[in-house]
């Protein structure tokens, strides 16, 4: 079950990063703070060193997505 998790955040983070090719910053920021909710539920029911390694990944990829989003919008 956390691969398919996992496959989801796959599939909402190239949706981010389409968003954000689209210079749609408005709903690629939604997205991503969707995305990390999620994730922060994850880290919140995981114990195993594997899923915290794999959430962690993610998390630094949404914080870079991040970045991305607000240079498009040219502001916090």
């Amino acid at each position: 079950m956390e691969n398919d998790k996992y496959a989801s955040l796959k599939v909402d983070v190239q949706e981010i990063i389409d968003l954000i090719a689209a210079k749609n910053a408005k709903d690629a920021n939604n997205k991503l703070v969707d995305v990390s909710e999620l994730l922060d539920d994850l880290l919140d029911t995981s114990d195993e060193d594997e899923d915290l390694v794999e959430i962690s990944k993610y998390q630094v990829l949404l914080n870079q997505l991040h970045q991305k989003i607000v240079a498009l919008n040219g502001h916090i």
